[in-house]
């Protein structure tokens, strides 16, 4: 099964927590802060959303950083993806 997200929707998934801090401390599982940074999976067509004309800006395949409690999180085939609006990604990192 594939995603194909509508509008200015963008499908993102989730890039793996850390299992270590930088100091070398390894965090149990429940510690772990869920990341904010995921790989575009597929992006929506853009358009006309409430009147105004949206260009996607984000490509599929490039990491970007999004609001920490942005979007609706997906099941599908055993994977985990989640499905923002474009405002909801902050940057993308290079």
């Amino acid at each position: 099964m594939k995603l194909v997200p509508l509008a200015d929707r963008v499908v993102l998934k989730q890039l793996e927590a850390e299992d270590t801090t930088k100091s070398g401390i390894v965090l149990p599982g429940k510690e772990k802060e869920k990341p904010q940074q995921a790989e575009v999976i597929a992006v929506g067509p853009g358009g006309t959303v409430d009147g105004k004309v949206i260009k996607m800006e984000v490509k599929k395949g490039e990491t970007v950083i999004y609001s920490k409690y942005a979007g609706t999180e997906v099941k599908l085939d055993e994977e985990t993806f989640i499905i923002v609006k474009q405002s909801d990604i902050l940057a993308v990192v290079k």
